[in-house]
């Protein structure tokens, strides 16, 4: 028990991934409770309508477009645990700080905050999730994992259960060709899928987190689901809000 204890106060601390299976999100497999526990559901009127990321007792990091239509924090409540029906923990919102210079049409700087109104407890399936340097580098190519009850096609509804699904992180310089998003992603976004297609994030996911594994075996993130041409289709990554980009942002609002 006391090992759980002092495990739980890492952030990025995963105790179940020792081996995560080779294979929202879709194309996804199911998650287990405490496979992710960074990860929230923003609740607008006790309904999921977005993903986040637990980065300190009290903040949740997701992505602006969340807030369009609803920006009023009493309408909002953040649930923990896989299931977004029969929650492990809900909490009431505070406050929502949407980035100033978020711009809709480009999605460009689709970050926002949203502080509870009580801080978390940290537990073995509810705590942190590490939040990488600026200097970080992410390497094409590399593995990394996007979680969310998003549809599991583009026209259906969000899932019940979290998913999540492998992907691997593509340049810019691909992610622009002609072919696939030909020069709308800014030096501020991060693409990841499949060449081929077939794992993504879709609708429901947006705000969630995009995660790698350092080498010391903690999970840091590299993006937050912003974007992106449907889901799952061939040469149209899911495209990420690039937390490294906005790292120093982060901690001017937030000192973390």
């Amino acid at each position: 028990q006391n090992t759980n204890a002092l495990f739980s106060l890492e952030c990025g601390a995963h105790p179940n991934l020792i081996s995560l299976s080779e294979e929202r999100v879709v194309g996804g497999t199911k998650a287990e409770e405490g496979d992710w526990p960074w990860q929230v559901s923003l609740q607008l009127n006790g309904v999921h309508h977005c993903g986040g990321v637990l980065i300190s007792k009290t903040w949740i990091l997701t992505a602006a477009h969340c807030f369009r239509s609803y920006s009023d924090p009493r309408r909002w409540t953040v649930t923990f645990g896989i299931s977004t029906a029969f929650p492990v923990m809900r909490k009431a919102v505070n406050t929502i700080l949407i980035h100033n210079n978020y711009n809709s049409a480009t999605h460009e700087n689709d970050i926002a905050l949203v502080k509870l109104a009580e801080g978390v407890t940290f537990t073995k399936n509810i705590h942190t999730v590490c939040l990488p340097e600026a200097t970080q580098n992410i390497v094409p190519g590399s593995t990394a994992y996007v979680t969310g009850w998003g549809s599991r096609a583009y026209d259906s509804n969000p899932v019940p259960e979290l998913e999540q699904g492998q992907v691997n992180i593509i340049s810019n310089s691909v992610c622009n060709a002609p072919t696939s998003y030909d020069g709308a992603v800014l030096s501020s976004m991060l693409c990841a899928g499949l060449a081929q297609g077939g794992v993504d994030a879709c609708r429901g996911d947006s705000g969630g987190p995009l995660v790698q594994q350092d080498t010391r075996r903690l999970w840091f993130l590299v993006g937050i689901v912003s974007w992106g041409e449907q889901c799952g289709l061939a040469d149209k990554p899911g495209v990420y809000t690039r937390v490294t980009a906005y790292r120093d942002w982060i901690a001017e609002q937030t000192g973390i």
